[in-house]
């Protein structure tokens, strides 16, 4: 017995594409390359999952029964890119397992499998929770986890520490290399907590949440946290390891100040990297009361470069090496006109932080320097 219902084909390619991402090329289990299509009373959820992560949005359709199978997502996805827009009637037969989707000039016919051999979607209990708004959450997450590590050997440091305090919430990410602490004081969890969150699962909750002002509602537990805004929702395993005390990494005593317009540093280091040696990325800095020179050399292929721009400076000339390839990353995940590096010595970790915080707004990164052979 096939079972009908009739979607518009933008709509579920838009809805197919906020949760396409966690379906991974080659999973551990085939059914892992499907959606699950579930319709209750006329709403269709759809879920896709890699075990770890778990994707779900909704649509209203025109559906008179209940019906649950898994469909093939990569063949329906390339199939919806290539359709105008315009109403697809899918025939689901759940005994033979097939999925007939007729679309105005043609059909097509899919094997499908039983629902009952996905996996189920994590059920949260003993949840915590608080709301933040989708942009502001999107941006937390943009700013820190281009930071994380990809080295699975330190587990704790390839995911976001989001510490949640009663009157704020601070995201830090890091790699060792470089440090990234945001902090907003316009969110208020109304409790004391900390996890960490999974760098892929972020990744995907930023792609898929809206610019504006929609309310996310955050859910965690001691294993899983859950992020729900509008139709659709995200659920992860948290990363089960200790992260370090990143505090202690922060120096305090820093009484050289070098104050330089964003944008115009930004390009020079870009300039000046290209000379640099392709496996180190380094450059050094060379500060003095109005100078800054920045330059970089690769002896294995005798290419240099250097440049000068203006800056203020305030404290003792000096020379710094850094890795350009960080400190680019930083300084395009910055949004502030005017920087402020703060720095105590060349082997000391530089803090770059913008000349004025935004409002309810607290970012602050931080590289660690390289050391330098000096010619």
């Amino acid at each position: 017995m096939s079972m009908k219902f009739i979607v518009n084909s933008s709509v579920l390619l838009r809805q197919l594409s906020y949760i396409d991402g966690v379906v991974v090329a080659k999973p551990i289990i085939p059914i892992l390359n499907n959606f699950l299509f579930t319709i209750t009373d006329g709403m269709l959820s759809i879920y896709s999952t890699d075990l770890e992560t778990t994707m779900s949005t909704s649509i209203k359709v025109d559906a008179k029964e209940n019906v649950s199978i898994a469909i093939p997502s990569k063949t329906t996805m390339e199939l919806l890119k290539t359709l105008a827009d315009q109403p697809l009637a899918f025939s689901i037969n759940e005994e033979k397992g097939t999925v007939e989707i007729k679309y105005e000039t043609g059909r097509f016919k899919l094997t499908a499998q039983r629902s009952d051999e996905f996996p189920k979607t994590p059920q949260l209990e003993d949840l915590n929770s608080f709301e933040i708004p989708a942009k502001v959450l999107q941006k937390a997450v943009a700013k820190s986890v281009f930071a994380t590590s990809s080295d699975e050997i330190r587990l704790n440091l390839t995911g976001v520490y989001l510490q949640l305090f009663k009157n704020n919430i601070t995201f830090v990410a890091t790699d060792a290399n470089r440090l990234v602490r945001f902090t907003r004081n316009d969110v208020k969890p109304g409790a004391e907590d900390a996890l960490i969150l999974p760098k892929k699962a972020l990744n995907l909750l930023k792609s898929s949440l809206p610019s504006d002002d929609t309310m996310v509602k955050v859910s965690f537990n001691r294993q899983n946290a859950q992020f729900q805004f509008g139709e659709q929702s995200l659920t992860c395993r948290l990363i089960d390891e200790k992260y370090p005390d990143y505090k202690a990494v922060i120096p305090t005593e820093n009484p050289n100040r070098l104050t330089v317009d964003r944008g115009d540093f930004l390009m020079a280091v870009r300039r000046v990297s290209i000379t640099s040696n392709k496996s180190t990325h380094q450059i050094r800095l060379k500060m003095t009361s109005s100078e800054l020179t920045i330059s970089a050399e690769d002896i294995d292929f005798e290419n240099e470069s250097v440049e000068k721009m203006a800056c203020s400076y305030l404290g003792d000339d000096m020379e710094i090496g850094f890795n350009s390839k960080y400190l680019l990353e930083m300084l395009n995940n910055m949004d502030a006109a005017m920087i402020t590096i703060e720095l105590s010595q060349p082997n000391r970790a530089g803090v770059i932080l913008p000349a004025e915080q935004e409002a309810d707004e607290d970012i602050l990164m931080l590289i660690m320097p390289m050391m330098l052979n000096n010619y």
